[in-house]
């Protein structure tokens, strides 16, 4: 019986087949990807997608929904896959009053926004500023001073980037200066550290520099004595200056006098 032997030549395909079938591979996967990435992009731009509506979330109590829609969709660029969120969010954080904007698509051509707006502590009075508030996270920010209800906020005047740590100190002078039934109308710090708070009798107290502690320090002998002054003398305090280093003077309404340390000690 033959048997029918079959023979395989071992060598391999000579370099340039190869190379061109390797090459046809490559190109057949590259046309492949261009058509995904094109019926990707035509799917992408199909009117179904143009953005259609804006849901505004949170808080809105001195913007209605409608007129941050209005100051925000002329900003919004793209379809629901196309918008970059990043300068959508910044397009709602441009409104007056908001604070921070959270930008999120809803399918298939929806944005939901959720604010939160500022809420104004005090007014910022330093030299350039122009309309600006402080809000309850020490931050200063841009917004029209007659939309404020409350016309008791205090006014912080300091160094540009200062206003969250004087927010910090005015929240600790305040129940020290409350002692004397007084309130602070306004707080200011010099370029060079130095404090001074403005009071509602309109009587100007100069804290000097060093560390909030030891500003806070001199405020709280102060307070613990001035009122033996003031009783004494039956005339309303009109200024203090805490710089001395061996006491404090003051100047009620007509009379001026430098309290000593020791005095201090003894009250």
């Amino acid at each position: 019986m033959a048997t029918a032997t079959a023979y395989i030549d071992p060598s391999p395909l000579p370099g340039d087949v190869r190379l061109m079938h390797a090459t046809a591979n490559t190109l057949f996967v590259l046309a492949a990807i261009a058509l995904t990435l094109l019926a990707l992009n035509w799917f992408a731009r199909q009117p179904l997608f143009a953005l259609r509506s804006i849901r505004v979330e949170g808080e809105v109590t001195r913007n209605s929904a409608s007129t941050i829609r209005a100051n925000a969709a002329p900003k919004l660029a793209g379809n629901f896959f196309t918008t970059d969120l990043v300068k959508d969010r910044r397009a709602f954080e441009a409104v007056p009053w908001v604070r921070q904007a959270v930008v999120r698509r809803v399918w298939p051509n929806r944005l939901v926004v959720r604010l939160e707006e500022h809420h104004a502590v005090a007014v910022w009075g330093s030299d350039s500023a122009s309309d600006k508030l402080v809000n309850s996270h020490g931050e200063v920010f841009e917004a029209n001073l007659g939309d404020v209800e409350d016309d008791s906020l205090p006014t912080l005047s300091g160094p540009d980037g200062s206003a969250a740590q004087m927010l910090a100190m005015l929240d600790r002078l305040r129940p020290v200066f409350e002692r004397l039934d007084a309130h602070i109308d306004a707080l200011s710090l010099s370029g060079r550290g130095s404090w001074k708070v403005e009071l509602d009798s309109g009587a100007e107290v100069e804290l000097g520099r060093g560390t909030d502690d030891e500003v806070l320090s001199r405020t709280e002998v102060f307070v613990s004595t001035v009122t033996q002054v003031t009783s004494r003398y039956q005339r309303p305090l009109e200024y203090a200056d805490l710089r001395h280093r061996d006491g404090y003077a003051v100047r009620l309404k007509g009379i001026t006098t430098v309290i000593p340390k020791a005095k201090e000690q003894k009250h």
